[in-house]
């Protein structure tokens, strides 16, 4: 299997609190991330300026990411391109912290007869040997950035419903409210006011 391009080996960085390394990394990718309307394709080049800071528990990893995302406007269908620039900061603990935190769930789940799920815990990162696995953080800055619905423009006109074709490049004598024949019998209803 191959390796992920979003483990990332700390193996430089010493193990005591205040040491600091910085690396610049290109990461690309090869499966989608995003949504189904705009996502960064694969292939391309995520940026990711990171800097890693030893701490107590852990590995303390701190990265802007740099990508663009394509798709289409929701509207128009229109290709566009988003640019995304993002920060994240994310503490992975050391591999001894996990087994700890192992054993102490096994020895709460012993002596508590209710499932108890305490969600601080549940969240945390773990380091993988000197690894730390970068694509959780980077997948979260990416999507979280993303626009549900992308449009090309804020008000994009979007495109005419019987033939197709994007509002904006239609004469402007055309009607944007389509003509409905269900209420053709109304036309000549004579209204008070």
């Amino acid at each position: 299997m191959a390796r992920s391009v979003f483990l990332f080996n700390t193996h430089d960085l010493p193990h005591r609190a205040g040491e600091m390394r910085e690396y610049e990394l290109d990461l690309q990718i090869s499966e989608p991330l995003g949504i189904d309307l705009l996502s960064v394709k694969p292939g391309e080049i995520i940026e990711v300026d990171l800097k890693i800071q030893a701490v107590d528990e852990g590995v303390l990893a701190t990265a802007r990411v740099v990508a663009t995302a394509s798709g289409e406007c929701i509207r128009c269908l229109k290709p566009i391109s988003w640019p995304i620039d993002e920060t994240f900061t994310e503490l992975f603990y050391y591999q001894e912290r996990a087994t700890k935190y192992a054993k102490q769930k096994s020895a709460k789940s012993k002596s508590s007869s209710k499932d108890e799920i305490n969600l601080d815990e549940e969240d945390l990162s773990f380091m993988i040997g000197d690894d730390i696995d970068l694509e959780p953080a980077v997948r979260d800055a990416i999507i979280l950035n993303l626009e549900v619905n992308p449009l090309c423009q804020e008000d994009c006109p979007g495109l005419e419903h019987a033939r197709g074709e994007n509002w904006a490049f239609l004469p402007t004598d055309q009607s944007q409210t389509p003509h409905d024949s269900r209420w053709s019998a109304l036309k000549d209803f004579p209204l008070k006011n």
